[in-house]
């Protein structure tokens, strides 16, 4: 008798097919495609099966807009009528375009207040915020950095922490998120 294999997996797994990419990646386009005639971008889109079911995650966002001195550089919020409005257009092209395998429960949200950054442009855009950051590399012996955004100078991160001022290397950026400021 030969050697059987056995696994055990711990939480949810899900075997993706090539045909799930490729639906996926249809949702992806469709929410992008009206995102975009929205004046929104799509930010975010997951289809995963959690305690509810099969839920459709769509994060949207506005595209950044340059900052001028007079304003923190986020621009336009994304409101509750534009997830509402997007959520009721999507779902009429994927309910004409797209055959699902599960029904699915479709939510459209913001990033939110403690979004995630994930481009250097995302930095430049909240220039002036406060900022945690995990680095993949030790920074000044840390690998976590937490301040404001001074600036973003060539391919680093400035922040300032009101005692030190660090340099982050956009390379070694690991996460980041803003920080909730009232």
């Amino acid at each position: 008798m030969g050697v059987l294999a056995r696994f055990l997996f711990f939480g949810q797994t899900l075997a993706v097919t090539e045909s799930r990419k490729d639906r996926l990646g249809e949702v992806r386009s469709i929410a992008d495609r009206v995102a975009r005639s929205q004046g929104l971008e799509l930010f975010d889109l997951q289809f995963r099966r959690e305690s509810i079911g099969w839920v459709l995650r769509i994060v949207i966002d506005r595209p950044a807009v340059p900052a001028r001195p007079d304003t923190d550089g986020q621009g336009e919020d994304v409101t509750v009528g534009d997830c509402a409005k997007l959520s009721v257009d999507v779902s009429a092209v994927l309910d004409a375009e797209v055959t699902f395998d599960h029904t699915y429960t479709l939510e459209v949200s913001s990033p939110g207040l403690d979004r995630p950054l994930r481009h250097l442009a995302d930095f430049e855009r909240f220039v002036g915020r406060r900022v945690k950051i995990v680095t993949s590399e030790p920074i000044d012996g840390q690998r976590f950095v937490s301040g404001r955004i001074t600036e973003v100078d060539d391919r680093f991160i400035v922040i300032a922490d009101g005692k030190t001022t660090r340099r982050v290397p956009e390379t070694a950026v690991a996460r980041a998120r803003l920080e909730v400021e009232f």
